[in-house]
C-alpha cells in the first residue's frame, strides 16, 4: 500500500491492528506500532484504542496499559479495551456484546467502571456483559444477579441475548444449575447455540446428567449439524463411565455425518509455524519432544500433578488414557517450546478450539517447573 502511494491513516491502522490482535501476530503489531510512531498517529484516540486492543489479545499486558496511560484522549472504546486489557484477556467470537465478556477481575473492572462515570461517559450494555461475566469467573452470584437488575431498573438498558448468557453462565459456573433452567424458562426467549453449549459445559463440569441432556436437545434441535452438543454429552457420560452410550453417541455422530473439528494447536519459530495434532507423528523433531514431556510429566507428578482422566473419552487402560493426555496437541507445542524458544522468551501456542480442562493444570505445574 504505501509502495504504491497510499498513506496509511487511522481507519488503516484500526484494520491491521485488529488483524495482528485476531492472528496474536504480536511481533508484526509491534511493527506497526513503530510505524505509528513515526507517521506521528500515536495521538490519534482510534489508533491508540487500537493498540491497547491488539496488545490485549497477544497478552502483552504492560505494554497495553502503557499505550493507555499516555493517551492524551479517551473515549467509551478506549475504556472498554482498558478493561479487557486489565484482565488479559481474549474477547469471545461469537457475539458483539464480549468485546470485555471475558474479564475475570471484578475489582479492577467495577474501579475502570466507576471511573467511567465520573468523567462522564455513560455506561452501556457492552460494560454491563463484562460485569457480569467477571461476577461469573469470581463466583460471586448474588452480586451477578444485583448487576443484573440495576442494568435494566436503574440504567433503563434491555437485556439482549448477551446478558441472558451471561447470567445462565453465572448459575453455570456455580453449579447452581437448576437455577440456570428456571432461569431460561422465565426468558422471553430461549438461548441460542452459545448459551445451550454454555449451560451444557456446566452440566459437564458439575456432572448434572439431566439438566445435560436437555441442554443437549434443544441444542440439537437449534443445529442438529453442530458437533458441540454429541462432543459434551460423549464427554459427561464419559465420566459416569457410561461407554456403552458413548459409543452409540458416536455411531448417531457418523449416521448423520456430523463431524468433530480436529484439534490443532502451533507455535512459531524463527518465521515459521510449528503444527501439531494429538499424538502427531510428522514433526521431525518427535524424539527430542516426547523425551521433553516424558521429563516434564515425571516432574509434574513429582509437585503434585494428577492427571484429570475424566476428559478422555476413550474406554481404555488407566496408562493408556495418561499416555494420550501426555500427547495433546498443546502438549507438544509447549514441549517444542521449551527445547527451541530461548528461555528469556514467553512460549506462545495458539489453538484452534477450546482448551480442554486438564491442560488448565497441567500448564500450571509446567510454569512452575521449568
Amino acid at each position: 500500500m504505501i509502495l504504491v502511494g497510499f498513506t496509511m491513516d487511522q481507519f488503516t491502522f484500526g484494520s491491521v491492528l485488529t488483524a495482528c490482535g485476531s492472528l496474536l501476530a504480536l511481533g508484526e503489531g509491534k511493527q506497526i506500532h513503530a510505524y505509528v510512531i513515526r507517521t506521528d498517529h500515536k495521538d490519534n484516540v482510534f489508533v491508540g484504542s487500537a493498540l491497547v486492543d491488539m496488545y490485549s489479545k497477544c497478552n502483552s499486558i504492560k505494554s497495553g496499559e502503557t499505550i493507555f496511560e499516555r493517551m492524551t484522549q479517551k473515549n467509551v472504546v478506549s475504556w472498554t479495551a482498558m478493561l479487557m486489557q486489565r484482565n488479559g484477556v481474549e474477547p469471545d467470537d461469537f457475539t458483539l456484546g464480549s468485546v470485555i465478556s471475558s474479564c475475570a477481575n471484578q475489582a479492577s473492572l467495577e474501579e475502570d467502571s466507576y471511573q467511567l462515570l465520573a468523567i462522564g461517559l455513560k455506561l452501556d450494555g457492552v460494560i454491563f456483559i463484562g460485569v457480569l461475566s467477571a461476577c461469573s469467573r469470581a463466583g460471586l452470584v448474588e452480586k451477578g444477579l444485583q448487576y443484573f437488575e440495576s442494568m435494566i431498573k436503574e440504567h433503563g438498558i434491555i437485556p439482549i441475548p448477551d446478558h441472558y448468557i451471561s447470567i445462565i453462565d453465572l448459575f453455570g459456573r456455580a453449579g447452581r444449575l437448576e437455577e440456570a433452567r428456571n432461569f431460561i424458562n422465565k426468558m422471553p426467549c430461549h438461548p441460542d447455540v452459545v448459551g445451550w453449549a454454555i449451560l451444557l459445559s456446566s452440566c459437564r463440569v458439575h456432572d448434572d446428567m439431566e439438566i445435560g441432556k436437555w441442554a443437549t436437545d434443544s441444542l440439537i434441535e437449534l443445529e442438529p449439524q453442530n458437533p458441540t452438543s454429541y462432543v459434551l454429552l460423549s464427554s459427561l457420560y464419559a465420566t459416569k463411565g457410561k461407554w456403552n452410550e458413548v459409543v452409540q453417541l458416536r455411531r448417531g455422530m457418523r449416521d448423520k455425518r456430523v463431524k468433530k473439528e480436529s484439534g490443532y494447536s502451533w507455535i512459531k519459530y524463527k518465521g515459521k509455524v510449528h503444527v501439531f495434532s494429538a499424538d502427531d507423528q510428522s514433526s521431525p523433531f518427535l524424539g527430542q519432544i516426547f523425551a521433553q514431556l516424558e521429563k516434564l510429566n515425571c516432574k509434574m507428578i513429582e509437585e503434585g500433578y494428577i492427571p484429570d482422566m475424566s476428559y478422555v473419552l476413550h474406554d481404555v487402560e488407566e496408562s493408556e488414557k495418561i499416555k494420550m493426555l501426555n500427547h495433546h496437541s498443546e502438549k507438544l507445542a509447549i514441549a517444542f517450546g521449551l527445547i527451541f524458544v530461548s528461555p528469556d522468551l514467553p512460549i506462545r501456542v495458539i489453538k484452534n478450539l477450546r482448551v480442554y480442562g486438564d491442560f488448565h493444570n497441567a500448564t500450571k505445574f509446567i510454569s512452575k517447573i521449568t
